[in-house]
């Protein structure tokens, strides 16, 4: 048998959209060809934005067994673990602390997995490959990003010497509630009667929310959700990491991951909420409006997100970063962990404690969180 080979790819491109695919599971639609090219494609990832592909990939002869996304990265943007302190205190000292190195999906804080190796890899011998592509490089470190529990823990097992750093998101999860009722039926009457409200007052507004599915999603539909995208960072006083090339080819290559929520005044959308799903698990992402209205935002974001889950029998959605608001509406705390190499031991060390004087208030605020759920007992 072919030994291991690495090779770090410049493009995505470079190797066929069905190769990469065989490698990569059902449930995680931001680690496919489609979405990883359609980043690079339409120029939100690349040099110019500070985002250099770097993927790793391992081969047998011609044979693609492995693949991990990779990038080195010339800024924190993007990223949801952020890690400019970091940077600022090595930079004040006198280091350089970028480029560094980042294995990740890009704008996307969605837990999954990072490494995908075929049937019959062994996977000690892959990571054994993979970690000299940071380690003796000339990178400052290395971070890993939002992957699965199971493979933070096998990284650790492997390269014990990886600093861990602790972090909370919020997900929903059917507990066999059968429908939307079931779902309510399983809250506190105070927080029934809250959600029950919230959604009249959308309707009171004259405002009717429309799921549309794959090919349902027309060029008209998404450029005005993408109209809705940029308002959102707008009012922050900057554009969206993301271009309205990038969600058209997403429309195109990647239709049955999408998921378009529109809300619509006597007949015109005037709000949208874009998804992805996988087999098992919705993944909330982007939201936008045109107009002010009453707990629209809930209604679009998470309850039409739970009223699809339970319709088309997933069993998780994820609906994105932050907000102790989702806890109110049946989100559950859920332990994040990320894993970042560091090349120099004094910075190693002041990071070292930062993460774990960090990890002492994350579990407690994942404790209160918890307490403040508002199922019933």
């Amino acid at each position: 048998m072919p030994k291991l080979v690495l090779q770090e790819l410049p493009a995505i491109e470079a190797v066929p959209p069905a190769r990469w695919n065989a490698l990569v599971g059902d449930d995680h639609p931001f680690l496919r060809h489609e979405f990883l090219h359609a980043l690079e494609a339409s120029g939100a990832v690349g040099p110019t934005t500070g985002w250099v592909p770097r993927h790793l990939t391992l081969w047998r002869g011609e044979a693609l067994v492995g693949l991990m996304p990779h990038y080195h990265k010339h800024h924190s943007y993007g990223e949801y673990v952020f890690d400019w302190a970091w940077a600022e205190a090595w930079e004040r000292a006198g280091g350089r602390y970028y480029p560094k190195g980042l294995s990740a999906i890009p704008f996307t804080p969605a837990p999954g997995p990072r490494l995908a190796l075929a049937e019959g890899v062994d996977p000690g011998e892959a990571r054994a490959m993979l970690a000299p592509a940071w380690e003796a490089s000339a990178l400052s470190s290395w971070h890993l990003l939002f992957a699965e529990e199971r493979e933070v823990e096998a990284w650790r097992l492997a390269r014990p010497g990886l600093l861990v750093r602790h972090g909370v998101q919020f997900q929903w999860r059917d507990r066999g509630y059968g429908d939307f009722d079931g779902f309510l039926a399983a809250l506190t009457s105070k927080r029934r009667k809250a959600i029950r409200r919230e959604r009249r007052l959308v309707a009171d507004q004259g405002l009717t929310l429309h799921r549309l599915e794959g090919g349902e999603i027309d060029a008209d539909a998404m450029a005005h959700f993408f109209r809705c995208y940029e308002i959102t960072y707008l009012e922050r006083g900057r554009h969206g990491y993301l271009n309205l090339d990038f969600f058209e080819r997403l429309r195109r290559t990647l239709p049955e991951a999408l998921v378009l929520i529109q809300a619509r005044l006597g007949g015109r959308p005037v709000a949208a909420a874009l998804c992805l799903q996988g087999a098992r698990t919705l993944y909330g992402r982007y939201w936008g409006s045109e107009v002010m209205a009453d707990c629209l935002h809930f209604e679009a974001c998470y309850y039409q997100g739970i009223e699809h889950c339970l319709a088309k029998g997933l069993t998780t959605f994820d609906p994105g970063t932050q907000g102790e608001h989702k806890l109110a509406r049946g989100f559950a705390p859920r332990r994040l962990r990320s894993l970042h190499h560091i090349a120099d031991p004094g910075l190693r060390a002041a990071i070292a404690r930062f993460c774990a004087e960090e990890r002492v208030h994350v579990d407690a605020y994942r404790r209160a969180a918890e307490q403040a759920l508002p199922f019933r007992a």
